[in-house]
């Protein structure tokens, strides 16, 4: 048997809605010929099933094992071709790649005129919607036209193109060492988390300067200004300036209100625009400001503004329940926030096959710190254990080591003293492992390893021992990280103090706010 996620056609099959099912099923019977066929027959079958099982499928009679991958393969190319005619997936882009192949199949006629007049139409709709890319294709078509469908002005025509064909190079090549310089950051936030260390600051200090082209900024397109901006965006989160990552966060947002037809053309990179906008804010703890945008883009969302897809509707989804924790963990309303997790866990199930895990162990440690939040710790155990206890995912370094160390605070709240050392131990052979022992996480170690030593009267005083020994880091270039993830001193006061967590955090945020 294999893994549903791990067959393409079957996800594919799963993934149609009603009537893009119904659509396939008229585009695959538009011939008399093929209602009976044995792709149309292996389709029905698949959309029938709950999960993949191949045995199934040759039992049914429909292919022999020799045939099935050959029909797999052509019905999932019939699918696609089916989604492609679907009115709802017509985009500018789409629209522009038809263009040019139609534009091809007349050159090869030999129909020259008929080609180079929809070229230039096309051309024409692909500069206005900044599609440099395509606009190079097209370019590069005319050219080779031009050369054999002679005309009284093939020297200024030979000028022209000439000169578009090296800008559009010039744009492209542009716009391609800026979205590989963001790409290489992001990378390394992915993998690395926030730079730990004057050295590794140093690093990605050098390596940006090294692959930032120079350029002039009011020169530039709407999607060189995407990538510049995103560049330095990464570049921000990377060495912890959150600043900074929110003024690009907005300039990029800003980009599209500028530009509003680009939200539609490019609703993706609108989408993590504000999902990175409201992570800055979120890090700066700027409330009113996190709310107002969040508010904003759920508007967008619910008025339609973005296209609606599969792929946008995952995106959605995952951005938006996970900006709703936020605002409520910025003002340590838990308890309003529990109704969320329901929606997120139905969520998940619901648009597994479109978000990577990364995102998803992301969103459960949130629900974690939430029911960390609120005092239940053994449901915050719970979903720390989906990212403790996953072996196969890369992700990022500085996730899996905070969740391991909310995991031994909560089994020290839960009173869990046996299951306690084994989180010990294992927490510490992965953080030796990692090479990430930083001083908070040495503080914090060593505090829960004495712990069972204290007697009950000095708890108060081991208690305010590690708030001291820890508020100096509070505002530490590196060090500050682990506050980002787990709100240690948050935690020390509500024992001090004799409060509930939340109540130390919303007083807090109501400092920060006035």
């Amino acid at each position: 048997m294999t893994n549903t996620h791990k067959d393409s056609l079957f996800v594919l099959v799963k993934s149609l809605s009603k009537s893009e099912k119904r659509q396939f099923k008229l585009y695959a019977g538009r011939l008399g010929v093929n209602t009976d066929s044995k792709f149309i027959a292996l389709f029905n079958l698949l959309d029938k099933m709950s999960q993949y099982d191949e045995e199934v499928i040759l039992k049914s009679g429909i292919v022999k094992k020799a045939q099935l991958s050959n029909l797999k393969a052509h019905l999932y190319k019939q699918i696609l071709i089916s989604l492609r005619l679907n009115p709802v997936n017509q985009n500018v882009r789409i629209q522009l790649r038809e263009q040019l192949d139609f534009a091809t199949i007349l050159y090869h006629k030999g129909l020259y005129k008929q080609s180079l007049k929809i070229l230039e139409k096309a051309k024409s709709l692909a500069n206005s919607h900044q599609e440099k890319s395509i606009a190079f294709e097209i370019v590069e078509l005319e050219k080779v036209i031009e050369t054999q469908y002679i005309t009284r002005s093939i020297p200024e025509r030979a000028d022209e193109l000439s000169n578009e064909s090296e800008l559009l190079s010039k744009d492209n090549l542009l716009a391609s060492k800026l979205s590989n310089l963001s790409l290489q950051l992001y990378g390394m936030m992915l993998k690395f988390g926030y730079v730990r260390s004057d050295e590794e600051l140093k690093k990605v200090e050098v390596y940006f300067k090294k692959h930032l082209p120079k350029v002039q900024l009011d020169q530039l397109g709407f999607r060189e200004k995407l990538w510049y901006y995103k560049a330095f965006l990464w570049y921000s989160f990377l060495t912890q300036d959150f600043l900074s990552s929110y003024k690009y966060a907005a300039k990029l947002v800003n980009l599209f209100y500028d530009n509003p037809e680009m939200i539609r053309l490019n609703p993706v990179f609108y989408l993590k625009g504000n999902n990175y906008l409201l992570e800055s804010l979120f890090f700066l703890k700027y409330s009113s400001q996190f709310k107002e945008v969040l508010s904003k883009l759920e508007l967008e969302i619910d008025k339609g503004s973005i296209p609606q897809n599969d792929n946008l509707l995952s995106l959605s989804f995952l951005y938006l329940n996970a900006h709703k924790l936020n605002q409520y963990f910025i003002d340590g309303s838990f308890e309003e926030a529990l109704y969320l997790v329901d929606k997120i866990n139905k969520g998940i199930s619901e648009h597994k096959d479109r978000i990577d895990q990364h995102h998803i162990m992301v969103l459960y440690y949130k629900i974690a710190s939430l029911y960390f939040g609120v005092g239940d710790y053994k449901s915050s155990i719970h979903y720390l254990k989906f990212i403790i206890n996953n072996k196969t995912l890369k992700m990022r370094e500085d996730l899996m080591c905070f969740s391991r160390l909310l995991s031994l605070v909560a089994h020290y709240e839960a009173g869990m003293d046996y299951h306690l050392e084994v989180q010990l131990k294992s927490t510490y052979k992965f953080l030796l492992k990692m090479n990430d022992l930083q001083a908070v996480q040495k503080e914090i170690i060593k505090f829960l390893r004495k712990l069972g030593d204290i007697y009950p009267s000095d708890l108060k005083s081991a208690f305010k021992e590690l708030y001291e020994d820890l508020k100096k880091y509070e505002d530490h270039p590196y060090e500050k990280r682990a506050f980002l993830y787990l709100d240690i001193l948050s935690w020390l006061e509500s024992h001090l103090d004799n409060k509930p967590i939340a109540r130390v955090i919303k007083e807090k945020s109501k400092v920060i706010n006035r």
